[in-house]
């Protein structure tokens, strides 16, 4: 432990009171932060007052635009909904030709190639007993005879 003997408790306290009054003696009196403060507090209030210009600025604006509004109709909302619904029609048939485009040229390759012809045929020879396979029967996986999941 760092401190251990009462002398030792009585030394450390005398320093603590030391260095307190050797700060308050050479502390400049609070003249730089009440200097701040006030400036701070000044810029505080003028962006108060500017805010609540601009917030009356948007409300003038804006019932000035809803009389506007209710003069000329709703024309203008209408107009922009139509071009919105023109924009997503336009780009709804840009994907639709692109993928008539890639089903065409899908088709010609398969024109050109060469036709796939398959005459195997499935033979299960197996005898039934009762519509089900008897357990003697059964084939061993990968037999020639033996029909997997047909």
């Amino acid at each position: 432990m760092l401190f251990t003997t009462t002398t030792q408790y009585i030394a450390l306290a005398v320093a603590l009171v030391a260095g307190w009054l050797f700060g308050l003696a050479s502390h400049p009196g609070g003249r730089k932060w009440k200097t701040r403060y006030a400036a701070e507090r000044d810029a505080h209030a003028t962006t108060n007052k500017r805010v609540s210009e601009l917030e009356r600025e948007h409300d003038v604006a804006t019932r000035r635009a809803t009389e506007l509004e209710r003069e000329h109709g709703t024309a203008g909302t209408r107009v922009t909904e139509l071009e919105h619904e023109r924009d997503v029609a336009a780009q709804r048939a840009n994907e639709l030709e692109r993928h008539v485009e890639e089903l065409r040229r899908e088709n010609e390759r398969l024109a050109a190639a060469h036709p796939v012809v398959d005459d195997r045929r499935i033979h299960d020879d197996r005898p039934l007993a009762g519509d089900r396979f008897v357990e003697d029967d059964r084939l061993a996986p990968g037999h020639p005879r033996d029909r997997g999941f047909i």
